[in-house]
């Protein structure tokens, strides 16, 4: 009776807690751009099958159920997953409470509530939400087990098992550790012989069945990719920004607890409470270790968190310990943590805000353009034949434009980024990765290109590429959003078949000045710009989207074709370009210093911008 008399007002700091996140996080789903990977989840969901290409099906199936009551709105797609997400932390606190105490049990869901990584669970729909859940009813039922074997423990083991094995390969660490802690402990032991635990665990091995089916059918390419393709293997020094990162989004302070929690928990006679620690150190340490090896290119910041959820329920033990600046300190730095991802979605979400960042290595690209893109697409539509086809040259593309045009057959031509995501093979089994114009014959097509989706250096390759698909490109329709940080080419094809040598967009880059760079009233422009096939008429110069000065085109720089390569712009080398600029009303601070590129062959292309500051 005391403990809960004590626990009252930590009980209702919770749930304060909880609904004040909660709220936030509802303003924030409503407002934030679709980000790609739940575009593709979308486009999954309308594609029912038991298993796909990157993930099992349960992320499709609640995309899908999430559209279906809600209709096509970002809200509606993530509101399944932030249903999801707010049971995390209720559930954590009932399983501390049931282990070490009511007044503990709601530290634990104060701190997994506050806990940046748990706390923003549910602001997309990803697997990440479903992960968390499995987690913790594997956990919850893993502890009932220590003490006793019943039906009800093994239930719960059995759903836990198969909701993780329907959300994502990753699952498997869940599994493996949390088997290997149960075999170190003699009452884990015991409970791993009871038939019940045998039945739920097989219960939890067939959820597996579809996704094992569906690599069987496909050349095991799912696995490959999520265990092999996408991992270098061998040992890199970047694993250090890995550990790095996670001490800013655990923080710090936290981090040290959760830390302590483990090292004490391990050592402790309960073995409910060696459980938790053993289970939750030996996930994120196993994480911490592969973070050397395996992939550094995609985002990987959020695999822990299962280890850090397990630890929790030992947390509160810990910062009874600690004198009460430094619980406070932990708190608050955990809320502030937490509040500045929940600012960065809402600043994504925000297309002034989103802009002013386009100059930053943060710019947040998968968010951003999408919706300008299906603008520009329908606009485009309007004024091409009845019929026309829209083809994507990538699966964000794809996706996106799927999503907002309410179409998820657009089809999608072959593309790097296809593979290093693990999505080609899913498009070849949906009939929609195009083969170009050997496919499309006579049809018209709208082709719309992301033109920043692939490195620069690669850029004019690519472009090259896509001439071998669907011959000569037309005069590009150039959509510029946030500065041309995100950037996307539609070419209006109108079924006849072109000739001739590849013609590709403008290329260009700016020697003089540098972005970021201070400048005078007075400033040159130099750099270099071609347009393969045809060549470029004149070069004007930009800033905030207005001409102020005409540059002279011609100077001779042979290097530029040299490291192009494949380049056919019959003006080679005389590609280089000079201009003064003089400024008059505008104000001094960061302007946007851009290129207009004419074209040969009339057309008229606006290249990316970049920043540059003007003294007084």
């Amino acid at each position: 009776m005391r403990d809960k008399d004590e626990a009252q007002p930590i009980r209702r700091l919770f749930w304060v807690l909880w609904a004040a996140v909660l709220l936030l996080k509802l303003g924030v789903v409503a407002q934030l751009p679709l980000f790609v990977d739940e575009a593709f989840y979308w486009q999954e969901g309308r594609h029912p099958a038991a298993a796909y290409s990157d993930l099992p099906g349960l992320t499709a199936w609640l995309a899908r159920l999430g559209v279906e009551l809600g209709g096509d709105h970002t809200w509606a797609l993530r509101a399944p997953f932030l249903a999801m997400s707010a049971l995390v932390p209720w559930l954590l606190a009932r399983i501390t409470a049931r282990e070490f105490g009511e007044r503990q049990g709601w530290v634990a869901g104060c701190f997994g509530v506050l806990l940046p990584l748990s706390g923003s669970l549910g602001l997309l729909a990803l697997p990440d939400a479903m992960m968390a859940l499995a987690t913790l009813l594997c956990l919850d039922a893993g502890a009932r087990l220590l003490r006793e074997v019943d039906a009800r423990a093994a239930v719960e083991l059995a759903a836990g098992l198969a909701l993780g094995a329907l959300s994502h390969y990753r699952f498997i660490a869940v599994i493996a550790v949390g088997g290997v802690v149960l075999l170190c402990l003699p009452e884990g032991r015991r409970a791993l012989r009871d038939v019940r635990v045998v039945i739920a665990a097989a219960i939890g091995a067939s959820a597996w069945a579809p996704l094992v089916a569906w690599n069987m059918d496909n050349a095991d390419a799912g696995l490959r990719f999520q265990l092999v393709d996408r991992h270098p293997w061998s040992f890199h020094a970047e694993g250090l920004w890995f550990v790095a990162i996670q001490a800013l989004l655990v923080t710090p302070p936290l981090l040290i607890a959760l830390t302590l929690a483990g090292a004490r928990g391990a050592r402790a006679a309960s073995p409910i409470t060696r459980y938790f620690a053993l289970f939750g150190s030996l996930i994120v340490l196993g994480f911490f270790v592969l973070g050397f090896f395996a992939d550094t290119e995609r985002v990987s910041f959020h695999w822990p968190l299962p280890g850090f959820m397990a630890l929790l329920p030992l947390l509160p033990g810990v910062l009874a310990g600690w004198p009460r600046w430094a619980r406070r300190l932990t708190a608050a730095t955990a809320g502030v943590a937490l509040l500045a991802i929940l600012a960065y979605y809402l600043v994504v979400s925000v297309p002034g805000l989103r802009a002013r960042s386009a100059g930053e290595k943060w710019y947040p690209s998968n968010f951003a353009g999408w919706g300008e893109l299906a603008d520009a697409v329908r606009q485009r539509q309007r004024s091409m034949p009845p019929g026309t086809r829209i083809v994507a040259d990538n699966f964000k593309v794809g996706a996106e434009l799927g999503f907002a045009l309410g179409d998820p057959r657009i089809a999608v031509l072959d593309h790097p980024i296809n593979h290093k995501h693990g999505r080609a093979p899913q498009l070849r089994l949906w009939g929609l990765q195009s083969a170009g114009r050997a496919e499309w014959g006579a049809t018209p097509v709208l082709l719309v290109v992301g033109a920043t989706e692939v490195e620069y250096k690669n850029l004019l390759r690519r472009y090259h590429q896509l001439c071998a698909m669907v011959g000569p490109l037309p005069p590009p329709q150039m959509l510029n959003v946030d500065h041309g940080r995100q950037r996307f080419a539609l070419f209006a094809l109108d079924g006849a078949k072109r000739e001739g040598d590849c013609t590709t967009p403008a290329m260009a880059w700016v020697d003089a000045p540098l972005p970021g760079r201070k400048v005078g009233r007075e400033f040159d422009v130099s750099g270099w710009a071609f347009k393969d096939g045809v060549g470029l008429a004149r070069v004007e110069i930009m800033l905030d989207g207005r001409v102020v000065a005409q540059a002279s085109y011609g100077r001779e720089l042979p290097g530029v074709r040299s490291y192009w390569e494949v380049s056919n712009d019959p003006q080679h080398p005389r590609v280089g370009f000079d201009a003064k600029v003089r400024l008059d009303a505008e104000p001094p601070g960061r302007h946007w210093l851009g290129l207009r590129l004419h074209g040969r062959d009339g057309s008229v292309e606006d290249w990316a911008e970049q920043p540059i500051e003007v003294r007084r």
